[in-house]
């Protein structure tokens, strides 16, 4: 197969244009809206990618609002479960949910999941590659060490990556599709399960975003061997991409604010000026790039734009792999 390359729309998620939305351009009704606390899912247990960044988001969220801020993990069916809290949620503004690629990816297979068409987006927070690494007490140093080992020993690398339908599972399973190889892929409740398992030993290795790696990374006890992005990821600006190691292979999920369909227009518009505002900030800017994210926050019309473009991309892909068991286009 080709090798999935997800662009990323960063051309048009321009920072500049999108910030320029300023509280004075908010509606109206922005002055009675909201009233009440806000409830933001992340479909994740703490302590993963989403929610880290989500509390990040919030955090200066809070700041921007008269109102609290709070976060509810609803883990779960790689991510479903939150989804579909949110899709079910009154559309009053109230309700909020941060979601990935995984909300795509689950759309196609499970029956139960939510259909894109249901929800609203928001908001870009960040994008972010995907990255593979494994133990150094592996002996795996290199990628291509990684496919001779997989080749020489099908299933032999137990890998360690969220439920079906999760970022590091797709990863994962296009790992395996595009370089014709077998994983043995155990499921985690999310991110910061899968990192405590390769931490333990129980996995040899892990297809997690960077930011999840890079301190392990750093330590010695992981080494990344390549990241699935066109540039090398500030983080650990010495790993090479996949690219650079003559692989057609781009991978990257995102992270945007989503609401339920159906959200009246001005309370949708407070809340993406809101929004747009608390990210705008220098201190949140700086925080998350000391976090090693990949920011690149955006509004509600880019948001769309990434959601249209990530689906386009991945349903061929998952088509590819076998992935699709619902939806079929």
């Amino acid at each position: 197969m080709s090798a999935p390359k997800f662009t990323t729309l960063l051309g048009s998620l321009t920072l500049g244009a999108t910030l320029a939305l300023s509280s004075a351009t908010a509606p109206a009704m922005a002055q009675t809206f909201p009233d009440q606390p806000i409830t933001v899912v992340v479909a994740w247990p703490a302590g993963g990618g989403h929610d880290v960044v989500t509390r990040l988001v919030t955090d200066y969220l809070a700041q921007e609002l008269p109102v609290s801020v709070v976060v509810n993990n609803v883990p779960g069916a790689a991510g479903a479960n939150g989804v579909r809290q949110v899709e079910e949620a009154a559309a009053d503004g109230y309700t909020l949910g941060v979601m990935g690629l995984h909300a795509t990816a689950q759309s196609y297979m499970n029956e139960n999941a939510t259909d894109l068409a249901n929800i609203e987006p928001l908001a870009v927070i960040n994008i972010e590659p995907a990255a593979l690494a494994v133990r150094t007490d592996t002996g795996i140093d290199s990628f291509e060490a990684f496919l001779d080992y997989a080749r020489n020993d099908p299933g032999g690398i137990i890998n360690g990556n969220d439920s079906p339908g999760g970022f590091s599972y797709l990863n994962a399973a296009f790992i395996e599709n595009t370089f014709d190889i077998e994983l043995t892929k155990v499921p985690y409740q999310g991110y910061a399960p899968t990192v405590a398992a390769l931490v333990a030993g129980e996995v040899m290795s892990a297809t997690l975003p960077v930011p999840m790696l890079a301190e392990l990374h750093e330590a010695g006890t992981v080494q990344i061997l390549g990241v699935a992005a066109q540039e090398r990821h500030f983080r650990v600006p010495e790993v090479p991409t996949f690219a650079e190691m003559g692989h057609d292979y781009v991978v990257t999920d995102y992270v945007m604010v989503f609401g339920p369909a159906g959200i009246d227009p001005e309370r949708r518009a407070a809340l993406e000026t809101a929004l747009l505002a608390a990210m705008s900030q220098e201190t949140f800017l700086e925080r998350g790039r000391a976090m090693g994210l990949m920011l690149s926050p955006a509004g509600a019309d880019a948001a769309a734009e990434l959601l249209s473009s990530m689906d386009d991309l991945i349903y061929p892909v998952m088509q590819d792999a076998g992935l699709v068991t619902t939806r079929a286009r």
